[in-house]
């Protein structure tokens, strides 16, 4: 039987606000247990919450990024539950009105299309402490350092029809978020983390099947193998007889599996009321256009700019727009390379994405600058080096053996073969010494002609310029 796979994500994106939701206590990360834990945010009796005006702003700034309605006049509202790292025993969140109303996010699929995912809403709730396991035995430990750290929660609709969809999403807005300077994006602290909402039906069926909601992914890769598994696991239990209860699963990545944590609540279960300390949130139309007036070129702009200003592929465009430092790297080398796009496209997606890789770095501590690179890949389009050489230098660049592209060259002695007189010595020299290799090409053997391109460029050292190369042996084994 044919399944068809429905995906939601509810994504927490912590703030890069210096003080919390509605305290003053620092929101710093790393800090020794509950040195940061305000009696506001622990609910001590008699305080009174203070709503930090930046979040509203990049509340704001959410919203306009995702093409979405801002609401005038939003409520915070108690949601009621108890959890150890929850001291009060309510969260202070938004329910029946949120901040930031129906917005959207197009993403770009594996096959180069466009599918726009439909954003419900995007609402203000703070974070909850937590629990720590893994150095007490037996016992847990609780850190409430986190505790009234602004989020904004961002709840898809369930749109996305495959783990790589729902991938594809949660990089796009992984991207914005870091565009528009509201959220780190730092996933192994936290600061971006996922729940996924996953149900199966029978393709045809306009009804949804009972979903699983996966709790608190904080990796891609993560995501996609417990989403992936999830999908297994229910068409498994259906086609064996079974129901899929409406839960909440953890995911277990060592196990690469899904195990119940917990049934899941609806939302009359967290008995949601207005919050008695909190009044309304109005944002007027001057907050907004004054967000507006400031708002940096988004992802998607900029991918349309590098695609029309570069002529890049959108695949290109947006391997490079995915982080906005990679793409301000992309713009300098295009710029110190003389104008050569695609080049740079190339280099930076590939030698450059592999070290990066390798050494398990991000862009912004790349040991080789955009300058560097720029005149690198000048080097190469104004025949100076070949593409082979300028792989050497670019090692020497990275391992930091040398600072400068034209004196590495200079030094090395790896400038280029242009002069057609030297090339067709040194061919003469190779086809005098292979006349056997020779004869056997004019009679139909076209494949030796590689063997002698190798040959040349051994003999200078692979500093023969490739072109010029191929068209000098071809004229000289023509005879």
């Amino acid at each position: 039987m044919e399944w068809e796979t429905v995906i939601g994500l509810e994504v927490h994106t912590q703030l890069s606000t210096q003080s919390k939701l509605f305290s003053s206590a620092s929101t710093a990360f790393g800090a020794e247990p509950n040195t940061q834990a305000s009696i506001i945010d622990l609910g001590f009796p008699g305080v009174l919450p203070v709503l930090n005006r930046e979040v509203v702003q990049m509340a704001i700034k959410l919203g306009l990024g995702i093409n979405a309605t801002i609401t005038k006049k939003s409520i915070f509202a108690r949601k009621n539950y108890f959890y150890p790292d929850l001291p009060k025993g309510y969260q202070i969140s938004q329910y029946e009105l949120p901040v930031v109303g129906k917005g959207f996010l197009d993403i770009i699929l594996e096959d180069g299309s466009t599918k726009r995912i439909q954003i419900t809403r995007a609402h203000l709730e703070e974070d909850a402490g937590k629990s720590l396991h893994e150095d007490f035995h037996g016992l847990s430990g609780i850190d409430l350092n986190r505790a009234g750290t602004p989020l904004l929660e961002i709840v898809s609709e369930p749109d996305m029809r495959s783990a790589k969809e729902a991938i594809a999403y949660l990089k796009a807005l992984h991207s914005l978020v870091r565009y528009l300077e509201i959220c780190d994006g730092n996933m192994q602290e936290g600061s971006f983390r996922c729940d996924a909402n996953v149900s199966v039906r029978r393709k045809g069926d306009s009804k949804f099947g009972t979903r699983t909601e996966l709790k608190n992914i904080n990796s891609f890769r993560f995501i996609e193998r417990a989403i992936n598994f999830e999908v297994e696991r229910q068409i498994a239990l259906i086609e064996s007889g079974g129901t899929v209860k409406q839960e909440t699963r953890l995911y277990d990545p060592n196990k690469n599996e899904t195990r119940t944590m917990r049934s899941k609540e609806e939302a009359n279960d967290y008995r949601y009321f207005p919050d008695p300390d909190l009044l309304p949130l109005v944002i007027t139309d001057e907050m907004i256009e004054s967000v507006r007036s400031n708002l940096p070129e988004l992802p998607q702009q900029k991918r349309q700019r590098f695609m029309d200003q570069y002529g890049l592929t959108a695949y290109d465009a947006t391997v490079l727009v995915s982080s906005k430092p990679l793409a301000d790297y992309f713009e300098i080398v295009v710029k110190e390379s003389g104008n050569q796009p695609k080049l740079a496209a190339n280099w930076i997606m590939g030698d450059l994405s592999a070290a990066l890789n390798k050494d398990d770095i991000e862009i912004t501590a790349c040991h080789v600058s955009a300058k560097q690179l720029g005149k690198l890949i000048q080097r190469i389009s104004d025949n100076t080096i070949s593409g082979k050489i300028a792989k050497t230098i670019f090692e020497t660049l990275w391992n930091k053996e040398g600072n400068d592209v034209d004196e590495i060259i200079e030094k090395q002695g790896l400038k280029q073969v242009t002069d057609t007189g030297a090339i067709e010595k040194l061919i003469d020299q190779i086809l005098s010494d292979n006349a056997d290799k020779v004869a056997e090409y004019r009679s139909g053997k076209d494949k030796l002609f590689g063997f002698f391109v190798g040959l040349a460029m051994k003999a200078s050292g692979g500093k023969m310029n490739p072109q010029q190369l191929n068209e000098v042996l071809k004229k000289k084994l023509a005879g």
